[in-house]
């Protein structure tokens, strides 16, 4: 029997679900991007490629060498293709142009080039995560240049999610409203190829990822589920549980859709004036919406992640997303 490639898939797509030839497109030349980026990381220092870039990102981040690499793949092969009507990225501060000498296309791309991009230098997995959006009709203002305003659509916009990640094997996760795919790249054949169809979340998990360092500075609600997750059997929940963490959203959802599991990332006091870490439009909607299409959920604690109307393109919150059974006990703890 022959293997699905990811060209193969999409096409497939088309044909049963109506995606239409553009989106089909547009995945391919993103699935391209991460090839590439995959193999700038593979090199490491031999690419000369590791260390600061000695420049920060619009959040005050210092970025990497990849950071910046990535980013600047993924703008250049999505530019030219006609399929886009603009770009953003977690490390831009404005939305990015279509130059005017290509064709403008009917969908947004919004990415985080390289999620966990401080694990680089140490070898631990890193990421690329990607959302698509359909542009508004009036997506251009009068002098031809795309607006942010664009872009604030709420996660129940999307029309596609997904993310690489680059560990010992190169996959796509990639979800087109209909159910979650992964597909490991074939250094050999040069191609995505079909490996895991229909992925499901557990409904119910004995593991949980969360930055215990910050626990003082949490609310009072994670401390309760966090607290009745390390009492273990004799605890209120009466099981015990693993905790990982690998600083890498990228991976640590990646272990949560392979085996089941929550990933916490709390708003905490040490800032009050920012409601969470990880960003909205980048991080929290691609992955929430490829999550719930696993059969998990993904809450701010207090609402679900897909329905946050945006109100800024770098706009962050509060992420509890995973087993549907964990994530809905510590939205309840919030609501109590």
């Amino acid at each position: 029997m022959s293997r699905v490639t990811l060209s193969r898939y999409l096409i497939e797509q088309t044909r049963s679900n109506n995606t239409p030839a553009d989106l089909r497109f547009l995945i391919e030349v993103v699935a391209r991007a991460c090839k590439e980026i995959s193999h700038a990381v593979s090199k490491g220092a031999l690419g000369g490629v590791l260390g600061s870039a000695e420049s920060e990102n619009i959040q005050g981040e210092v970025q990497k060498k990849l950071d910046v690499l990535s980013n600047e793949i993924l703008l250049e092969a999505n530019e030219w293709g006609g399929h886009l009507a603009g770009m953003a990225s977690e490390e831009m501060d404005n939305a990015y142009q279509i130059p005017g000498k290509y064709p403008k296309g009917a969908y947004l791309l919004v990415f985080d080039p390289l999620d966990g991009s401080s694990n680089i230098d140490v070898n631990v997995s890193v990421g690329t995560i990607f959302s698509v959006l359909r542009c508004p009709n009036q997506c251009f203002s009068q002098n031809d240049s795309l607006g942010e305003e664009a872009f604030l659509q709420p996660g129940t916009e999307q029309v596609a999610a997904g993310y690489a990640i680059y560990g010992p094997q190169t996959m796509l996760i990639l979800t087109l409203g209909h159910g979650v795919m992964g597909f490991t790249l074939d250094r050999e054949l040069g191609s995505f190829v079909l490996t895991h169809e229909h992925l499901q979340v557990p409904q119910s998990t004995a593991e949980f990822a969360i930055n215990m360092s910050n626990q003082r500075h949490w609310e009072e609600p994670v401390k309760r589920y966090v607290g009745e997750l390390l009492a273990g059997k004799e605890g209120p929940l009466g099981k015990n549980y693993n905790m990982r963490w690998i600083a890498s959203m990228v991976a640590d959802v990646h272990r949560i859709l392979t085996r089941g599991g929550i990933f916490m990332y709390p708003r905490d006091a040490r800032d009050p004036s920012m409601p969470g870490k990880l960003r909205l439009m980048y991080e929290a909607n691609p992955m929430s919406m490829i999550i719930e299409q696993a059969g998990g959920a993904a809450t701010t604690g207090t609402q679900r992640i897909l329905d946050i109307q945006p109100s800024s393109l770098h706009q962050r919150v509060p992420v509890f997303l995973g087993s549907k059974e964990e994530v809905e006990r510590v939205t309840g703890y919030h609501q109590a």
